[in-house]
C-alpha cells in the first residue's frame, strides 16, 4: 500500500453514467458525506450532460417496473473543476456500448489525480482504457469473466474485499464500496476517524482486504478456466491470486 499524498484531498467527483448502481454511489458518498460535517470537502457530480442521470437501464425489464432514481450532475466532463478524487461506480450501465466519452474523461484526468476508486463493475470500465494495464485490482464476482474481460492485460485479484495499488483503489461488488470507502477513509484521515464513522452510521466493517466468500459462491477466480459446475455463474470460473 502506498503512503498518503502530501496533500490531503479535498475535492471529489463521482462519474455517472445511466444505470449506474444505486449503492456504488451512495455508500461511499454518504461515508463522505458525513465525514463533510468536521472535515472540509467538496463535491461534484459529472456526467456527460447536466441532464439527470438514472439508475435505470436504457432497456426494458422483463417485469415492467417502474422503479428508479436520478442524480442530477453539477458537471459535465467538458466543465468539471479540477479534482483529487475520482470515484467510479458500476452498475449494469457500465456494459452500454456508448460510454467512450467516459472513458476519455476518466483517461485524462487520471494524470491530475491523487486518487481513483471504482466499485464493482466500476473496475471494467477503467479496465477498458488501459489504466489498469499491469496493476492488481478487483471487481464484481457475480459477472467476473466479463469484468475480466475487459482488461487482459490487468493482475486480476479474485479474493479481495477491495484491492489498492498505487493510487488506484478497486472495490469487488455493490456494498464492497462502503468497505473501500472506510478504509480509504482511513488510509487518508486515520484509521480512529474510519471507526467514529462507521459507529456512527451503525456499520460494521470487513477490516480484511481479502474477505471474500462471494468469489467461491460465484466461482470466480483468476486465471479464467472453464466452468466445471461448482460455481454458480455460468461463465465467471477462473483462480484467485
Amino acid at each position: 500500500m502506498t503512503t498518503p499524498s502530501a496533500k490531503t484531498p479535498t475535492t471529489f467527483g463521482v462519474l455517472l453514467f445511466p444505470g449506474f448502481q444505486a449503492l456504488d454511489v451512495f455508500g461511499p458518498l454518504d461515508i463522505l458525506n458525513t465525514l463533510a460535517l468536521s472535515k472540509k470537502l467538496t463535491l461534484y457530480i459529472i456526467a456527460e450532460t447536466l441532464t439527470p442521470v438514472t439508475t435505470k437501464l436504457p432497456q426494458p425489464n422483463t417485469t415492467g417496473s417502474e422503479f428508479s432514481e436520478c442524480i442530477v450532475p453539477t458537471h459535465t466532463f467538458s466543465t468539471a473543476p479540477p479534482l483529487d478524487v475520482l470515484l467510479v461506480p458500476g452498475g449494469l450501465g457500465v456494459q452500454a456500448p456508448n460510454l467512450d466519452s467516459h472513458r476519455e474523461f476518466v483517461k485524462n484526468r487520471y494524470p491530475s489525480l491523487q486518487y481513483l476508486l471504482t466499485v464493482c463493475t466500476g473496475s471494467a470500465l477503467l479496465a477498458s482504457t488501459g489504466l489498469l494495464d499491469g496493476r492488481r485490482a478487483t471487481g464484481n464476482k457475480k459477472i467476473w469473466a466479463w469484468v475480466t474481460s475487459q482488461g487482459p492485460k490487468v493482475d486480476w485479484v479474485a479474493q479481495a474485499r477491495w484491492v489498492v495499488d498505487g493510487n488506484i483503489w478497486t472495490s469487488s461488488g455493490i456494498a464492497a464500496g462502503m468497505d473501500a470507502m472506510y478504509a480509504f477513509v482511513g488510509f487518508i484521515w486515520g484509521e480512529e476517524q474510519a471507526t467514529e464513522l462507521a459507529m456512527s452510521l451503525e456499520y460494521e466493517r470487513h477490516l480484511d482486504s481479502h474477505w471474500d466468500p462471494f468469489a467461491a459462491y460465484w466461482g470466480a477466480t483468476w486465471p479464467l478456466t472453464p466452468p466445471s459446475g461448482g460455481g454458480r455463474d455460468g461463465g465467471a470460473a477462473g483462480g484467485s491470486k
